[in-house]
């Protein structure tokens, strides 16, 4: 039995969980949480046994000097509370850590012991991959469960992903197995500029969060940051003409697949969501107009931060040159074939791999790392439609 001292009753909580490594291309999902966390004054009050799940030779802990003492950071996984205020206040549960080395099965229990004890309604579990995706294009973010009601009631997709997976796929299906409604948010990030951080992904992974749990997340210097990031990758492919010629090509695939997609009931749920969010209110809530988060939803600026030590971002990195060959991921939608194509799964068996972390990134296992550049590289439309469940990976 799990007992939680300090934690006051929670109104109508989800839980919002990312985890760093395989799970977590340009570290998306990561820094999503932790904008959560920092933007609404999360308060720290559980941590993991980071004896029980981390192999501190694959994740090491680190050193670091507070006032002139030397203390250590051991990997670990921490929960958090905020309270977001306004007509309709909710709480946010955030679960932000690190992929464990073992004992899967125990830490998906331990925090569904949390989310039992907290009353949780729901879990939220955000995910980054790499894909076949151009960096001009808005992030695609693909929802899904293992919850039939879930899914139509939702407008989500049900997984039908088959194949290796991490840490938020396990998480979902333990929450499902344990009635506990759960759905997975994966961002697609490019395989060519996988370097952390992609803002661009973080915040479209926030929005479709907004969309999903009913309130209006602020975005701080998020929108700032995105076309920041945008407008260098924009510059740093201009400078390759192969590279160029390949987004091009990406382009060129995405908009053609997207061309079923503008009717008219799609270009209005559009609208609707853009109004929302120009006149400041929240996402309209799972239930409807009058589901948890109403209208003026912001967040409380009472109670201070319990941080914990977060990686500081990575530089942005030339964008990678895509290799000789031909894209596995689906260049028909845009989104790849499952976390395995990009995270930590990629022909560089040579690569310098300190942690699972960095191999989630994907620095050196892009998916479509033997793409041929240029005009002559196609899109392969039966590995598009093979892979387009894929990218529903749970």
């Amino acid at each position: 039995m799990i007992e939680l001292e300090g934690v006051p009753e929670l109104i109508d909580p989800v839980m919002v969980a990312a985890f760093e490594g395989w799970n977590d291309a340009g570290d998306a999902a990561s820094t999503a949480v932790a904008h959560l966390d920092r933007e609404w004054k999360g308060e720290v009050f559980a941590a993991l046994d980071a004896e029980d799940y981390y192999d501190f030779q694959v994740n090491r802990p680190t050193v670091y000097l507070d006032g002139g003492a030397r203390k250590i950071t051991w990997p670990t996984t921490r929960l958090s509370v905020v309270r977001v205020g306004g007509e309709k206040p909710r709480d946010l549960v955030l679960v932000r850590g690190i992929e464990p080395s073992m004992r899967w099965r125990s830490f998906c229990n331990e925090l569904l012991g949390f989310a039992h004890e907290l009353g949780v309604e729901m879990v939220v579990i955000l995910g980054a991959l790499l894909g076949d995706t151009p960096h001009t294009r808005p992030v695609p973010v693909s929802g899904v469960t293992s919850d039939t009601d879930l899914a139509r009631t939702m407008d989500l997709e049900e997984t039908r992903y088959e194949g290796p997976t991490g840490i938020v796929g396990i998480l979902q299906e333990a929450c499902t197995h344990a009635g506990v409604p759960a759905v997975s948010l994966w961002a697609a990030v490019p395989h060519y500029v996988s370097q952390p951080p992609n803002p661009k992904a973080t915040l479209a992974l926030l929005n479709r969060l907004e969309d999903l749990i009913g309130l209006r997340i602020p975005q701080g210097e998020l929108a700032e940051d995105a076309r920041a990031w945008q407008l260098g990758v924009d510059q740093l492919a201009a400078e390759d003409t192969e590279v160029a010629e390949y987004v091009q090509s990406l382009e060129e695939a995405r908009d053609t697949a997207e061309l079923p997609e503008a009717s008219g009931e799609a270009i209005a749920r559009e609208f609707e969501r853009y109004l929302r969010r120009r006149d400041g209110g929240p996402g309209q809530a799972p239930g409807g107009p009058g589901g948890p988060g109403g209208a003026g939803s912001h967040a409380t600026e009472s109670g201070d931060s319990s941080s914990f030590l977060r990686d500081a971002p990575g530089g942005r990195a030339r964008p990678q040159k895509p290799p000789r060959g031909g894209p596995e991921a689906d260049t028909e939608t845009g989104t790849e074939t499952g976390p395995d194509k990009g995270k930590g799964s990629g022909p560089d068996e040579d690569a310098d791999t300190d942690t699972d972390r960095d191999a989630g990134r994907g620095t050196d296992a892009a998916p479509g790392k033997d793409v041929a550049p240029g005009k002559d590289a196609k899109p392969d439309s039966d590995a598009g439609r093979d892979g387009k469940d894929d990218s529903s990976e749970d």
